[in-house]
């Protein structure tokens, strides 16, 4: 029928995949863990090896989703269970710093998967409607899932304004990088002037800049993808002596203004801003 969407079994038909085999759908969304942080950190995959109950035992395939907003869900990879045995923190590594240590326990069940080759150029652009509150389902006992849309290729996210806005290092470099996929980021970060602000994650110091010219924000944040620190000399020195400390960088606007403003109007109000936020005395601004 005429504008019938597809649903994930039919995709992975198309793929090549026997939709047969003992297949698991999950969705990660959990109040009691931020399964979207554990992604972020790349331990998402250990998180879902430890389970309280039995879930993966007969099945040999699981197709991972994060939840979205909503009842959607963006797929995140898929796997091969190889075998499972209960959890011994002692034999199972553990990686460093995992936010949870309390899911560790030893009644639980470890299981070991192998991430394949499935689907992969859609981890992070798949998203199927969920339509259950049942987080795990068999793939050939329950309603198909409809594909609501793939993203395009780079896309992190839309744009959500700009007193809202608050990203990543990573995230601002796909922003960045993939000006097709954030079409809309680039025309509104480039439209206007402003005061931003960079957190540093390991320490909560702060870094108060301006920005301004022909391309604005857009064209000033482009340069921290680039060089990881802007020519910042507190942000250099601090690199100098961890050189991936730019990836626990977060970015949020301040105040906006008029890309009219000249460079002495702008920095006038980021001098403001380091007053009130104490940037010079306690943060990372050198002047």
């Amino acid at each position: 029928m005429e504008g019938e969407k597809m649903n994930l079994t039919e995709l992975l038909k198309m793929r090549g995949f026997d939709t047969t085999q003992a297949i698991k759908v999950i969705r990660h969304q959990n109040s009691a863990c931020d399964t979207t942080l554990l992604y972020k950190k790349g331990m998402l995959e250990f998180y879902q090896s430890i389970q309280h109950k039995h879930v993966f035992k007969d099945c040999d395939y699981i197709l991972s989703f994060l939840g979205d907003v909503g009842r959607k869900a963006v797929f995140v990879g898929a796997y091969r269970k190889i075998n499972y045995q209960m959890f011994d923190p002692t034999k199972i590594y553990i990686p460093q710093d995992y936010p949870y240590p309390e899911t560790l326990q030893k009644d639980r069940y470890f299981y070991t998967f192998e991430k394949i080759d499935l689907l992969t150029d859609l981890i992070d652009r798949l998203v199927i409607n969920w339509g259950t509150r049942i987080w795990h389902n068999w793939l050939k006992e329950y309603q198909p899932r409809e594909v609501v849309e793939i993203l395009p290729k780079g896309y992190t996210k839309d744009f959500p304004g700009f007193l809202e806005l608050i990203v990543s290092f990573e995230e601002l470099s796909k922003i960045i990088l993939n000006p097709d996929a954030h079409r809309i980021w680039h025309t509104m970060l480039s439209s206007v002037a402003g005061i931003y602000l960079i957190l540093d994650g390991v320490t909560g110091n702060q870094y108060v800049g301006s920005a301004y010219g022909q391309n604005g924000i857009l064209g000033r944040w482009r340069s921290y993808v680039e060089t990881q620190h802007g020519n910042n000399l507190s942000l250099i020195q601090l690199l100098q002596i961890d050189p991936n400390r730019h990836k626990t960088f977060q970015f949020s606007i301040l105040h906006t203004l008029p890309i009219s403003m000249t460079p002495v109007q702008v920095i006038a109000y980021e001098n403001i801003y380091k007053q009130k936020l104490g940037s010079r005395a306690f943060g990372l601004n050198a002047n």
